[in-house]
């Protein structure tokens, strides 16, 4: 018990340490949680009338941001398969820092769900045979409790891990290797749930089909990939942590393939859709040319195409995969087609038209804005703790002091 309570009061002194970049950094992403305060307070006094949701489009920005970020939590595996399955020496060097990124991941989620519930007092009625979710049929409580196991998962393995290259003490495989391979498969059932909490209702022809948590998973092994590269070039220029090129390359070539796959999915449907339309065909007509002058989300279906179609062939150049500067580029540019694909050309397209055919658009109010930039910046903020934790540890900052 003592080593353990050493293991952090090392851990969080070394974090709350820094220099100018890290305070600067964190106090950029502060700015945001002050807005973010101010916006849950309004929506959780005044309530869910400050949002832009309505009857008709009652899903918006908060399940929208959800439904993403678990497919960057669901990511996190394409460090942590390669790494404990086929044994890639230099991605097993940095597969705990997968493993933080998933935690943040699986954090933000959480807060984008209990603000689509509009006030932190409902967040019991997720809790199966306490609340009043009608659980195991209510497919959003099943979400819940997959990514509560998930995330658990992730803590526990990857702190034990932290813990024992602190302790310099080996890993007993026996404990430590199940949970890494459960952890693997249960990274795919996370996002084949939230594929199942959109495709089981067919009254939204838009996601009534079996194809969508393939594309769930497909996608989230690109969304997941780019920002995990984003983030270790980061740590190579502003660490000692040498992240080799193997591991950057390895994930790089993860992306293309997959991001390839996903748009082939995706003008699948547009195919399938449009080739011969029929009513159930209204939802993609309306998101890819408008309805009678309604067209807020037609600029968002373009430029998220042409982002991951630019992506894609960006990525399938080994020159551009090896020039790191390039390569940025098109890791932001996979990530943020992606987002836009499954917020506002997927999830809240799925309303529009309603199951009676009305046309009522969905457009984020400021206040909706204001707590899903305060949610991704208290998810950067846990992401930037916990990777300088981990990182002081992998490079021996942070280390048992044997008396």
């Amino acid at each position: 018990m003592r080593k353990i309570i050493k293991f952090t009061t090392d851990y969080v002194g070394y974090v709350v340490k820094g220099g100018p970049k890290f305070y600067a950094w964190l106090g950029f992403l502060g700015i945001f949680v002050l807005f973010w305060m101010y916006g849950n307070y309004m929506q959780w006094t005044e309530g869910m009338i400050v949002t832009g949701l309505t009857d008709q489009v009652s899903w918006g920005l908060y399940l929208a941001n959800f439904v993403f970020l678990v497919g960057v939590a669901a990511g996190a595996v394409t460090v942590v398969f390669p790494a404990y399955v086929y044994k890639h020496k230099a991605l097993h060097e940095v597969a705990v820092l997968g493993e933080m990124l998933a935690i943040a991941a699986v954090v933000m989620c959480l807060l984008f769900v209990f603000n689509h519930m509009g006030r932190p007092d409902r967040v019991w009625h997720m809790l199966p045979y306490i609340g009043i979710f009608n659980w195991p049929n209510s497919m959003l409580t099943w979400d819940v409790l997959v990514l509560s196991v998930y995330l658990v998962l992730n803590v526990v393995g990857g702190f034990y891990f932290l813990y024992m290259k602190y302790t310099d003490q080996k890993l007993n495989k026996l404990f430590y290797m199940p949970i890494i391979y459960i952890a693997i498969v249960w990274a795919l059932s996370i996002h084949t749930v939230t594929g199942f909490l959109l495709n089981t209702m067919p009254a939204r022809p838009l996601w009534h089909t079996g194809m969508m948590p393939i594309r769930f998973i497909i996608t989230a092994f690109a969304a997941g990939p780019s920002l995990i590269i984003i983030v270790f070039l980061t740590i190579r220029k502003n660490t000692k942590l040498w992240i080799k090129d193997e591991a950057i390359n390895m994930l790089s070539q993860i992306i293309v393939w997959c991001l390839g796959i996903a748009l082939f999915l995706t003008l699948s449907e547009v195919v399938t859709d449009l080739y011969h339309p029929t009513e159930h065909s209204a939802g993609l007509e309306y998101l890819m040319l408008g309805h009678n002058g309604l067209n807020r989300l037609v600029p968002w279906f373009w430029s998220s195409l042409a982002m991951m179609v630019v992506a894609f062939v960006m990525l399938l150049f080994p020159s551009v995969r090896k020039n790191h500067n390039k390569l940025v580029v098109a890791c932001v540019l996979a990530f943020v087609g992606i987002w836009i694909e499954k917020g506002m050309g997927l999830l809240i397209p799925g309303s529009i038209p309603s199951p009676i055919g009305e046309f009522t658009e969905y457009y984020p109010t400021l206040l909706e804005i204001f707590n899903s930039i305060g949610n991704w910046a208290i998810g950067f903020i846990v992401l930037t703790v916990l990777l300088k934790g981990a990182i002081g540890i992998l490079l021996g900052d942070i280390k048992y002091a044997k008396e």
